[in-house]
């Protein structure tokens, strides 16, 4: 469960950057060409992340951390250090799902896995106010904040909010799933377009690892 959950995050992390990325600005000024703007030129991103589930009523499911690690098109990588040491990557043709103290990893096709998701944005070119209604809202704690709401009723959340600093670096994401439960992110140590190692994006099971999702398991 705690990994679907971790997958949903990332994967609608990234569509968001991949909607931002694939498409030009708008000619005016509105929330969307604002995200936009935010993102333009961004080709790769990596940062520290803290992150916390709750169950909507400020419950706290789980907490964890960890760095994170985008490029585009279609790479990822979250690597949980606490409470323990779990992968979630993304290697543009697979997804991987590693968890250590299991010796378990769950491998699934990326376009399989993507359909029917915002994260299937990353394999086109759609802007964001094609997939979203995008809304400012007013600046708190110091960053500027967007709020997308899904147009299309096949996703498994139903509103992302996006925070970046004066700078324009983003530093926090606010995701609520269809059950109500609410995913927060916040992002620290960020370093915009860095050369990021091919290896970060490979991922082969140690051995001994029992691996599910291919040969028929």
């Amino acid at each position: 469960m705690i990994m679907r959950i971790l997958a949903a995050a990332s994967l609608t992390l990234l569509a968001v950057l991949a909607a931002a990325l694939g498409a030009p600005a708008a000619a005016r000024a509105t929330p969307s060409a604002d995200v936009e703007k935010y993102m333009s030129g961004l080709a790769s991103w990596s940062a520290d992340f803290q992150q916390t589930i709750d169950d909507g009523h400020g419950n706290v499911l789980r907490s964890a951390a960890g760095r994170l690690y985008l490029q585009r098109p279609g790479k990822f990588r979250w690597d949980y250090t606490l409470p323990s040491e779990q992968l979630i990557l993304a290697d543009g043709k697979e997804i991987w799902f590693y968890d250590k103290d299991l010796s378990q990893a769950n491998v699934r096709d990326m376009d399989s896995s993507l359909a029917s998701t915002p994260a299937s944005l990353l394999s086109g070119s759609t802007s964001v106010s094609t997939q979203f209604t995008v809304t400012a809202l007013p600046p708190s704690s110091g960053l500027q904040w967007f709020q997308l709401v899904p147009k299309h009723a096949d996703t498994d959340f139903q509103l992302v909010r996006i925070g970046f600093d004066k700078g324009g670096e983003l530093r926090s994401m606010f995701l609520a799933d269809k059950l109500n439960q609410i995913t927060q992110l916040t992002f620290s140590n960020s370093k915009r377009n860095a050369t990021l190692a091919p290896d970060l994006f490979s991922f082969v099971p140690p051995p001994g690892v029992d691996v599910i999702g291919r040969n028929g398991k």
